[in-house]
């Protein structure tokens, strides 16, 4: 009994947590106790409380330490809403896209629209729509801004002057001289039939100022465009100066072959030495060549018979050598097919 009344006054006198030692009135003769080393009672205990590292902040918002105002969250700007609807934006798609392929829209539906009419047996004449792709689309009658144009003019420049259209004529002439001695008359005359060749000189290359756009003299358009290994078509129109005619005796030439005489005639006394002496180098090769050009350069000047079948001749054989020597091998090499040609000759 005396034991635990011993340890219930122990545990009163010892410090209590929270408590404070008892304090002593210090004496004159004793010093103030020093000051405990451990103020709390926790810190006698081995054992330490680590609190928990701060969790970090949460994604899209500010770290902020702990008693200070929050500051305004800033809205992310790619979590915005977008201005134009999405239905707004496909409805602008859709209708761009139908504007681009329009023509193909437009006989797919017609087709459909046509076979759904046989289907029942309705008889409807709808309109033809052709099929194509934007990027086969060609504008007819479009004056080409390519290269095409040029290129052709550029062969067309570099043709001469070549004598064409070439006519076989005939005509006939008499030749007559008379010489006398004294009273002896002599005189002899002779008709020939002869064959003349002639040419008429064609111009196609007038100069530069001949070709220049505004005279209209040359035209190239382009009807189609080369598309999907198909080539393009062009047509080309030129006029040219009207051919012109021999202009000196030199152009004409006598057949020399094809030439005979058809009608003689002479005085009785022709055979004589004297008078054959004097007339017969009149009957020459050579002088009867010069008198039957001469003759021949005449018809082809003033003849209406000569002359207009030998313009047309020239005529046509200059369009066909502009045409498939020049213009159509080149438009060929460019990618296109001559779809048209035309020429024509102005008067001068």
């Amino acid at each position: 009994m005396l034991r635990f009344v011993i340890f219930l006054v122990g545990m009163l006198s010892t410090r209590r947590p929270g408590g404070a030692a008892p304090v002593r009135p210090a004496g004159p003769y004793r010093r103030a106790a020093p000051p405990d080393p451990y103020p709390y009672p926790e810190a006698e205990d081995a054992t330490w409380f680590v609190p928990s590292p701060p969790r970090p902040p949460a994604a899209g918002r500010p770290y902020r330490p702990a008693g200070t105002v929050p500051l305004p969250v800033q809205p992310d700007r790619r979590s915005r809403r977008p201005r134009f609807p999405r239905k707004l934006t496909w409805a602008a798609i859709l209708i761009l896209a139908g504007l681009i392929f329009r023509k193909a829209i437009a006989w797919a539906v017609l087709a459909a629209l046509s076979a759904a009419l046989h289907l029942v047996g309705l008889n409807v004449h709808l309109p033809h729509v052709k099929f194509g792709w934007p990027w086969q689309s060609v504008t007819t009658g479009t004056t080409t801004d390519t290269n095409v144009g040029p290129w052709v003019l550029q062969k067309i420049q570099g043709i001469s002057r070549p004598a064409l259209g070439t006519e076989n004529f005939s005509f006939t002439f008499t030749h007559k001289v008379s010489k006398s001695i004294g009273i002896w008359p002599c005189w002899y005359s002779a008709t020939f039939a002869t064959v003349g060749h002639a040419s008429a000189t064609v111009d196609l290359n007038p100069g530069p100022a001949w070709w220049m756009p505004a005279s209209g003299h040359y035209r190239l358009q382009v009807l189609g465009r080369p598309a999907s290994g198909a080539p393009g078509r062009v047509s080309v129109a030129l006029v040219l100066p009207q051919p012109q005619l021999p202009q000196s005796v030199h152009d004409v030439t006598v057949d020399n072959t094809l030439s005979q005489p058809i009608n003689v005639q002479h005085s009785w006394t022709y055979p004589g030495l004297g008078c054959g002496a004097m007339i017969r180098p009149q009957f020459s090769v050579s002088a009867l060549y010069r008198r039957a050009q001469n003759l021949a350069f005449a018809q082809v000047r003033r003849n209406p018979q000569v002359t207009g079948p030998l313009i047309k001749a020239a005529e046509a054989q200059a369009a066909q050598i502009i045409r498939n020597n020049f213009i159509q091998p080149t438009v060929n090499a460019l990618g296109y097919t001559l779809d048209g040609f035309a020429i024509r000759w102005a008067r001068s």
